[in-house]
């Protein structure tokens, strides 16, 4: 399932409408601009840019990409150990991938021209709900380790930040007894970062000539 959004404008420039009457898909996406002058279809583009750099750049998802060795710098585990070795990934992966792939599948899409005269831009990105589709914890699949970044992990108590062959991760073993006080901090992630980011698209509507 995707989040879609669609903008609808009537306020096109002479060459943008004699595109959009002529139903020609190829030629509205050469000629449509924003009143900056710029092509809709590269705002698109290099907003999507932007939006895998953001989210590469978030604290949870650049402790994850840091490993097992990483420190605790998205403040979740309260300072100890990290994400990567408290969640148990494997040694070697890259749980961000899956995400960043799904957010370069962003597309857009322009309409054929209505009988009123209006045409829709329909910007599809992917949903907190396909995201935590393809994040499935390395223990239990049925669950998105990104989701619970949102509403918590049990488990903190238990866990020790130590190198072990024995370990998934390779730095971090579970014990069958708590071991040490603490709580998983939640923290936005995800569904956060998806509003954030469909708002943004919206505004491509205010700026259209």
């Amino acid at each position: 399932m995707r989040a879609k959004l669609t903008i609808n404008s009537r306020a096109f420039s002479k060459q943008a409408k004699a595109s959009v009457a002529k139903n020609n898909k190829a030629v509205i996406e050469k000629n449509l601009k924003l009143n900056s002058g710029e092509l809709v279809s590269s705002k698109i583009e290099k907003m999507k840019k932007e939006m895998i750099s953001e989210f590469l750049n978030l604290p949870i998802t650049r402790e994850i990409m840091g490993g097992p060795t990483a420190s605790n710098s998205s403040g979740t585990l309260g300072g100890y150990g990290n994400l990567f070795s408290f969640i148990g990934f494997d040694s070697g992966s890259n749980p961000i991938d899956p995400i960043v792939r799904l957010l370069d599948q962003t597309t857009y899409n322009f309409s054929n021209l209505s009988p009123r005269g209006v045409m829709k831009l329909t910007i599809t990105l992917p949903s907190a709900k396909d995201i935590f589709g393809v994040t499935p914890l390395p223990w239990a699949p049925g669950i998105s380790w990104a989701q619970r970044m949102e509403v918590g992990l049990s488990g903190l108590g238990q866990y020790l930040d130590k190198h072990s062959d024995k370990s998934r991760s390779g730095a971090g073993l579970q014990s069958k007894n708590k071991i040490r006080s603490g709580t998983f901090r939640n923290t936005s992630y995800i569904s956060t970062f998806i509003k954030r980011w469909s708002k943004k698209f919206l505004r491509i509507e205010k700026s259209l000539i």
